[in-house]
């Protein structure tokens, strides 16, 4: 059986989930031509030449002739969380992996909007719990967790940010500030251990900021690509995390300096 055949999907994929992969491959191999990815994914080049004008206008991947680049990643902009989502997607998954693994039967945990956070949602829906509680002000969060077995989902009101399908703002703190939470996951757009943890809305980073003063224990949750990243603006010092959980690709540096403020450093 020819190779390349072998290795592409065996079914039709989602234009969505196509696309999401198509960033994967761009940035796992530095380079892709239309070709090849037309034979990947079994589909047209005239398909495959839409999905990076697409992907190209929405700043997922950078278009070049006869093929794609990878993105030089930003976080000074305030992304839509459906690129967040295509972006570093494997480390992602894992990092929602081993975030999930440190959720205790009967807690009561803060879910930050995210791409990252919904990574644990996701993990969250394949465990077992004979009792827990999230706290959420992200919308497609709570539908991910809706209807489980044992799981209540409290969701904050406030007004929607359509780029990140959160709600903040004096509603969403005012329902926040009654809660006591055991840990809080917390997405992050950027984090520089002398500037602190960052985001480019300033209503969105005031509600974190109360996350973290409700919460017993906060874990930051990101992708290696957010360190050294800074954004409009500041959550909290970086000593205020309990932890932080990336991916191994994460530069020696940063690990340490996170350290020696006294944060617990996972990598996976």
């Amino acid at each position: 059986m020819n190779e390349s055949r072998a290795s592409a999907p065996p079914l039709r994929l989602l234009v969505e989930e196509r696309r999401r992969l198509i960033v994967e491959y761009v940035e796992t191999n530095g380079r892709a031509t239309v070709e090849e990815l037309a034979a990947r994914f079994g589909t047209s080049t005239v398909t495959i030449r839409n999905d990076l004008e697409s992907l190209d206008r929405s700043g997922a991947i950078a278009r070049s002739h006869g093929g794609a680049l990878p993105a030089t990643q930003t976080v000074t902009n305030d992304v839509p969380l459906n690129i967040k989502e295509t972006r570093s997607h494997p480390q992602k998954l894992r990092i929602g992996q081993a975030a999930a693994k440190l959720i205790k039967d009967g807690e009561t945990i803060i879910l930050d909007s995210g791409s990252t956070t919904v990574e644990i949602a996701r993990q969250i829906r394949q465990m077992k719990f004979e009792s827990l509680t999230v706290v959420t002000n992200a919308l497609n969060i709570a539908v991910e967790l809706s209807g489980l077995p044992n799981i209540r989902v409290m969701m904050l009101g406030g007004l929607l940010r359509p780029t990140s399908y959160s709600l903040v703002g004096p509603d969403a703190e005012q329902a926040l500030s009654r809660i006591s939470a055991d840990k809080l996951f917390l997405g992050v757009d950027g984090l520089d251990p002398l500037v602190g943890v960052t985001t480019p809305d300033p209503l969105e980073a005031s509600l974190n900021a109360l996350m973290i003063r409700v919460s017993r224990e906060t874990i930051a949750v990101f992708d290696a690509s957010k360190l050294g990243q800074r954004s409009l603006s500041v959550i909290t010092p970086v000593s205020t995390l309990n932890a932080v959980i990336t991916d191994s690709s994460a530069p020696d540096e940063m690990v340490e300096a996170l350290q020696g403020a006294g944060v617990q450093v996972m990598l996976v």
